[in-house]
């Protein structure tokens, strides 16, 4: 079990005590999405994940499927790929170096940390097999390491690409390899100056021409200074041969997940949005990324809603800004994304999955699940439906946190846990 520090845990209770009791509101969900109004204090309310080991529990999955854990012991894994031969890569690592600056994000830093893991970053890629296709991945093996905080993970033509959050960089591959032949060539260099949001996320078009890379903000709300989010928040499109690049859509505080649409070749991501308006604002979202769109990030969020803490203000850009497609609700922390397909089950054949790591800044937790986002012709429509759940119990211990989801094609779900350094896969029962 652990304990805060007793003067961090006086000093939070001293500075919740100035914020107010939390109301016991919904979490508006879905295309059009209800904006309260914003609620300011000195600190947010927060409860933290108690994390507590599976034991002989598991992530709840609903009826007709089954879940098991295919990898475990891992360093910190975030995404995960899988390669034309069925084997799955599963990053690992921790990044960041941003300074804490005011006496609240210090505190705010230590007690999130407490729900977090207390292993130490892998900083590599670890593949897992499936040789005789029984659902037992009995290799797991590093097939390369040495990388800074690798994230995001693409693949097309014989080449793994990696987003490491310094850098975009690629392995050749060669059908069935176990183990990188040597270190990766760098595509280019990735903004990574303070990295408050240091995840790079990445998807790639699919004629492998082009490849985009989400880089979130380094502050909430500015905090920082503008000078410090030159390149961020926002999604670049690289080309894949040169490195060339250039912003494709820009205020998207941290797209924490990019997919691209089978079928349409649209690019969709998830986003996670600031903090400090309240419990119940503001929405973290899904949505497609449109060539040259703003979101909003940091004047306005969900179209014009504008943010007054953002300074100078900006009308015209405000006026400018992109509504995103579909709320996700407030501080869920969306942090993976994935298309179904119809080996997923006809319940869930059309739509996405959406990996949910949870909140720290709501008195009421919410979060720490798996969910599914159905579609119609090609957009989000309907409400969200419950996946993979359990992962925070009933009893308030967090026994794992959702980051990256990837559909396998054969018909199953792999999710990465990276409070419980697991891999878990979701397969419909036979």
């Amino acid at each position: 079990m652990r304990h805060f520090h007793p003067l961090a845990a006086l000093t939070l209770a001293m500075l919740l005590s100035a914020c107010g009791a939390e109301k016991d509101t919904a979490q508006a969900r879905g295309p059009d999405p209800e904006m309260p109004t914003p609620d300011r204090g000195l600190l947010p309310t927060m409860k933290i994940a108690e994390p507590v080991a599976w034991g002989d529990q598991k992530p709840t999955v609903p009826e007709g499927y089954s879940v098991t854990a295919i990898a475990t012991d891992l360093k910190i894994p975030r995404q995960s790929l899988v390669l034309p031969n069925g084997d799955i890569l599963v990053a690992e690592g921790r990044g960041g170096s941003a300074a804490q600056l005011k006496p609240k994000d210090v505190i705010a830093s230590y007690i999130k940390a407490q729900g977090n893991t207390r292993v130490k970053g892998g900083n590599r890629l670890t593949l897992l097999r499936d040789a005789d296709g029984d659902g037992k991945y009995e290799l797991q093996t590093v097939f390369a390491d040495n990388l800074n905080a690798p994230y995001g993970l693409a693949y097309a033509d014989g080449k793994i690409y990696v987003a490491n959050q310094d850098a975009l960089v690629r392995f050749d591959y060669a059908d069935g390899q176990t183990k990188a032949d040597s270190p990766p060539s760098t595509v280019t260099e990735l903004p990574s100056e303070i990295n408050h949001h240091w995840t790079k996320s990445l998807a790639i078009s699919p004629d492998g021409r082009f490849l985009y890379v989400g880089i979130g903000s380094n502050s909430n709300i500015t905090e920082r200074g503008m000078e410090v989010e030159v390149d961020r928040a926002r999604v670049w499109q690289i080309d894949a041969q040169t490195g060339a690049h250039k912003p494709y859509a820009t205020g998207l505080r941290n797209p924490t997940a990019l997919k691209i649409q089978p079928g349409t070749g649209q690019l969709w991501a998830v986003v996670n949005e600031r903090d400090e308006l309240g419990p119940d604002l503001v929405p973290d979202y899904l949505t497609s990324v449109r060539e040259g769109a703003f979101y909003g990030w940091p004047y306005s969020y969900w179209g014009q809603n504008v943010d007054t803490r953002a300074q100078p203000q900006n009308p015209e850009k405000v006026a400018s800004a992109t509504k995103p497609d579909y709320s996700l609700g407030s501080h869920v922390a969306a942090l993976g994304v994935d298309f179904s397909l119809p080996a997923m089950g006809e319940k869930f054949a059309e739509g996405v999955f959406v990996g949910e790591h949870g909140s720290w800044n709501r008195d009421n937790p919410v979060g720490y699940k798996v969910i599914f986002v159905p579609f119609s012709d090609g957009r989000a429509a309907g409400e969200p439906i419950d996946f993979a759940t359990g992962f925070r119990g009933t009893d308030g211990k967090t026994r794992g946190r959702p980051v990256g989801v990837t559909v396998d094609p054969r018909g199953a779900l792999i999710i990465a846990d990276d409070l419980s350094n697991t891999v878990w896969r979701v397969t419909r029962n036979k």
